[in-house]
């Protein structure tokens, strides 16, 4: 139990949601940052404003998905308040406080490092990223479905990158019957790629191979979708980029070539929000109550 550990959680989503629901179940004190707009009420959690915290108390800090913009402004569907989380924020709460985030930048690493507080990716996670890429693989096929008048079946897809969320979209795709290709650096991988019975393409040649491409899903965050490579596509492709933002391609070359491209970083929280929720809440759950065992160790 996390009885009396008070937790903040500042800002999100309906992912959030599932989290207020798990520590409520572990009698957690809970501050609610952002939630004013919230009309469902969380008995055992209390809505506030981030200047009405006491930070001295505060243990953990949980953050959403997003984390921060590099002016450390804090995403909140459920309020209108303008949210910063700061350097002296962090300096005030107990040493051992932890923050916890789906991802980082440098402005939240660096406040982090300058409070000498401990920070949290959840998302660099191989738990949560594997558990990640079944929503998000979900969500890849609907919006194909959704966006393209070809079955899945015999269609030519390409995916970019081959690591968690990658295999796990190369494998949907190929049990469906499409034709899959997949390109990536590393010999490694491509040797992986060759052994689950798909077609492997050093990403340097992916000119060469994306001529006949019906769909193309990328994961790589960073720009492989350049000007050149889409020259070489049928305008009829689809892409889909599920990399961070700003994902992997050259938006404004694909719309003036008229193929359709969709950026949908963070897929899970909009196709499932309840899952991806649950999947955060169990892996926190578990962090928190490892940390707690901890401090209890060292004070006893």
């Amino acid at each position: 139990m996390l009885t009396g550990k008070h937790v903040a959680i500042i800002g999100g989503d309906a992912r959030q949601l599932e989290v207020i629901r798990k520590l409520i179940e572990l009698d957690a004190k809970i501050s609610l940052i952002g939630f004013d707009q919230l009309d469902e009420g969380f008995v055992g959690a209390t809505k506030t404003q981030l200047s009405q915290v006491d930070f001295r108390t505060v243990e953990a800090i949980m953050l959403p998905v997003s984390g921060t913009s590099l002016e450390g402004e804090v995403e909140t569907i459920f309020s209108n308040e303008k949210i910063i989380l700061k350097e002296d924020h962090l300096k005030s709460t107990p040493k051992h406080c932890t923050v916890y985030s789906g991802i980082s930048n440098q402005y939240l690493k660096n406040i982090v490092q300058a409070s000498d507080r401990k920070l949290v990716e959840l998302f660099e996670r191989d738990d949560v990223a594997i558990y990640n890429s079944i929503p998000t693989m979900e969500g890849t096929l609907m919006m194909v479905i959704q966006n393209t008048d070809i079955t899945i079946h015999r269609s030519n897809v390409v995916v970019l990158g081959f690591g968690r969320v990658g295999m796990s979209v190369a494998r949907a795709f190929h049990a469906l019957g499409a034709n899959v290709k997949v390109a990536a650096i590393e010999s490694d991988l491509l040797a992986r790629v060759f052994e689950m019975g798909f077609q492997p393409v050093e990403l340097a040649h992916l000119a060469k191979e994306i001529e006949n491409t019906d769909v193309c899903i990328n994961t790589i965050p960073a720009k492989v979708l350049t000007g050149n490579i889409l020259a070489k596509m049928p305008t009829r492709s689809l892409i889909i980029d599920l990399a961070s933002k700003p994902g992997g391609t050259d938006f404004r070359y694909a719309e003036k070539r008229g193929i359709k491209a969709m950026l949908v970083p963070g897929l899970p929280g909009i196709v499932a929000p309840k899952t991806a929720g649950q999947i955060i809440a169990n892996v926190l759950s578990k962090l928190l109550l490892e940390e707690q065992h901890n401090i209890e160790e060292e004070q006893s």
